[in-house]
């Protein structure tokens, strides 16, 4: 008889084993030409988000750096997935976890947060409604954080601010994307918070053939990227799109900006569950709004491959109770 075969083992360490590597869908459903529209499922993070990738690589070179240590406190102001992301990350890891964010952001995020035992600190807001976050919002919950931290000398993540948060995508995002289309891809869309989705990828991609380009989705009224006056601060797009250029964001990566009304954004998230069986957010329906705008515009090749993101689940959207808002 020969050797029996040993069987293989196909099992996780932790949930942090279980961030990227997401598959890649074509929405042929909803887009039938021209070209083909490709979207990456980043709902299937552990943390229900793109945010998972960032918040593990930012913890995890905070400690490398000796600036985190084990057991240490980290304060972070949120949007909502970036907590998530980093509750994951923090909760595997072993560090007390305290987020400050905006009551107008959804109530699941922080019910998702806190199931993950991080601590959620919802700040009032300054003029949004909930739903609808705007800049002065994210700077309320900012300044919270700030406060914490001098009290506490928790780290401070500083999404906003932080390279590594570039990094991450610059390192697994963007070479996903450029391998799971054998390097076919033409054009890349996505809307920006920190900016460190559309940085990192688009840096990796062009460099891999600078023919790539990389369009940045903004809403209607809210395109400081574009150069426009801000005449709607506050938009569905929760996580994105706050009135400012970010500061990690950097034009000479940049092809053009693509706009998307709210009423878009919702008609396409819409489309997406209706027409491919994905319960997204708002900011992926405005991605993929811009991705089929710019297939439809004769910018791009008629057999164009345009990849955009689906950024996180529907489910932190859902409408709740008004007792819990």
């Amino acid at each position: 008889m020969g050797q029996a075969c040993e069987k293989q083992t196909d099992v996780r360490a932790s949930a942090l084993e279980l961030i990227g590597n997401t598959p890649l869908v074509a929405l042929d459903r909803l887009h039938t030409g021209p070209g083909r529209l490709l979207a990456k499922c980043e709902f299937m993070n552990p943390g229900g988000s793109i945010k998972d990738r960032a918040s593990y690589h930012m913890i995890q070179k905070a400690r490398l750096r000796g600036e985190l240590k084990p057991g240490d406190l980290v304060v972070e102001a949120t949007s909502g997935n970036q907590g998530c992301g980093l509750a994951v990350a923090c909760s595997v890891l072993g560090h007390p976890l305290t987020l400050t964010m905006s009551k107008g952001n959804t109530v699941q995020r922080a019910i998702h947060m806190e199931a993950l035992g991080a601590k959620c600190i919802r700040v009032p807001q300054v003029e949004g409604t909930y739903g609808n976050v705007t800049n002065a919002d994210l700077m309320a919950a900012k300044d919270e954080a700030i406060a914490l931290q001098q009290k506490t000398g928790a780290f401070f993540v500083k999404q906003f601010l932080n390279e590594d948060n570039v990094e991450a995508h610059y390192t697994s995002t963007g070479p996903e994307i450029w391998h799971q289309t054998a390097g076919r891809v033409n054009a890349f869309v996505t809307a920006v918070g920190t900016s460190g989705t559309f940085m990192g990828v688009s840096k990796f991609l062009k460099k891999q053939n600078p023919k790539i380009q990389c369009y940045v989705v903004e809403p209607d009224g809210c395109e400081p990227i574009k150069g426009k006056p801000i005449t709607k601060a506050s938009n569905t797009l929760q996580g994105s799109s706050y009135g400012v250029v970010p500061d990690l964001f950097k034009y000479d990566i940049m092809n053009d900006t693509i706009t998307v009304t709210d009423e878009e954004a919702e008609e396409y998230m819409h489309l997406i569950g209706k027409k491919e069986g994905l319960y997204v957010g708002y900011t992926s329906g405005a991605n993929v709004c811009a991705a089929v705008k710019l297939l439809k515009s004769g910018k791009l090749p008629k057999n164009a491959w345009v990849v955009t993101i689906l950024f996180d689940t529907g489910l932190k959207y859902t409408p709740v109770p008004e007792s819990l808002m």
